[in-house]
């Protein structure tokens, strides 16, 4: 019998140092697919409003309307380059926002960039109170619930999630006015008038009351600020803090029946400690993920509080130019807002990427 000679075998490829999917990293990979999704959704939101701004007739003839007579509404029509055909309009609003412009007011001749600068701040602030108002309110309540799972604070506290996330922000807002003004708590503004006066001088300035008021370093302005966010960030935290009582308890149900919690129960751990230790800090990462769908909600809540309490940021600013119906203004700062949650998002997800392994790249 003859043998039966056999090829040798040839030796594996090495793999390359980054892994065997390419050059990139998972995480990398998963951030620029996220990246690119971004870019034609952005552009779908940007000409969505430039057309619905033109579907309502001529910006110019509504803001100016029976204050002007027609030779003087065709001059801010061809100063504003509204009598340009559509199309050279749309491209000179995208490359300008490209650049950073957003365009100028037909009222008060404002840069819009300047006013989102300068009132942008001021959202911010109030947008952080209120997620700590919400976190405050939605994580420890949630976590109650859980806890007493269909008991009666169990009950209670589903029916208040329930309560604070369909009750209006406006709503809430003037019951808060109402509830404290007569104990001479501040409800309207974002601090004194002689506060701001003197925060104005602080360098550098930033436009955020409380960063400006610890620069300045007087323990009586920096108290004076806290008084007047408590009644906003309370009004706007509560929506968001009733999504997440209700998020944070259902997470946290789910988690107590993994297999490794009934673990740390078998081995004796005690109740209180297996969901401190074991379960609940797995249940706080779906409340990172839907942050960023609340940036959104925290948004637009912003413009109804703003409003309610003459909180002077984008929001107050946006209803204004509303009432005087200058679209253009109108236009620039909802293209913002939509710019600032897309890039919200983007960021809530490299941050969830990061810190939840059971994201799939």
């Amino acid at each position: 019998m003859s043998a039966e000679v056999l090829a040798p075998l040839e030796p594996p490829a090495p793999e390359s140092s980054s892994g065997r999917r390419g050059p990139l990293s998972p995480l990398v990979r998963y951030m620029l697919v996220r990246f690119a999704l971004i870019i034609p959704m952005l552009w779908v939101l940007v000409t969505m409003v430039f057309l619905l701004m033109r579907v309502i007739g001529d910006p110019v003839t509504a803001a100016q309307g029976g204050r002007l007579n027609a030779e003087q509404i065709a001059e801010r029509k061809h100063a504003a380059g509204l009598d340009r055909p559509m199309l050279t309009q749309y491209w000179e609003y995208i490359t300008g926002l490209l650049h950073g412009d957003f365009g100028t007011t037909l009222t008060d001749h404002r840069e819009i960039s300047g006013i989102l600068t300068h009132y942008g701040a001021a959202t911010l602030e109030l947008s952080f109170w209120a997620l700590l108002v919400a976190f405050g309110v939605g994580v420890p309540l949630g976590r109650l619930a859980a806890r007493y799972r269909d008991r009666l604070p169990d009950v209670v506290l589903r029916l208040f999630a329930i309560l604070i996330y369909a009750a209006p922000v406006f709503f809430v807002g003037l019951l808060l006015k109402l509830a404290f003004t007569p104990f001479g708590w501040p409800s309207s503004g974002r601090s004194s008038t002689q506060t701001e006066l003197t925060l104005d001088n602080v360098h550098p300035h930033t436009n955020i009351m409380i960063v400006d008021a610890l620069l300045w370093g007087d323990p009586k302005i920096i108290l004076e600020v806290l008084q007047y966010a408590v009644l906003p960030a309370i009004a706007l935290g509560l929506l968001t803090g009733g999504v997440f009582l209700r998020l944070v308890r259902i997470n946290l149900l789910q988690t107590l029946r993994m297999d490794y919690v009934t673990a740390a129960r078998a081995r004796g751990i005690s109740e209180r400690r297996v969901v401190r230790k074991h379960a609940f800090r797995n249940a706080l990462v779906p409340v990172v993920t839907v942050m960023g769908m609340q940036i959104a909600l925290l948004l637009a809540g912003a413009v109804l509080t703003e409003t309610t309490f003459e909180w002077k940021g984008i929001g107050y600013e946006l209803t204004q130019y509303l009432k005087a119906r200058d679209f253009l203004a109108v236009q620039g700062i909802v293209t913002a807002i939509a710019i600032i949650v897309c890039v919200a998002s983007l960021l809530i997800d490299a941050i969830v990427a990061i810190v939840d392994p059971r994201v799939r790249f």
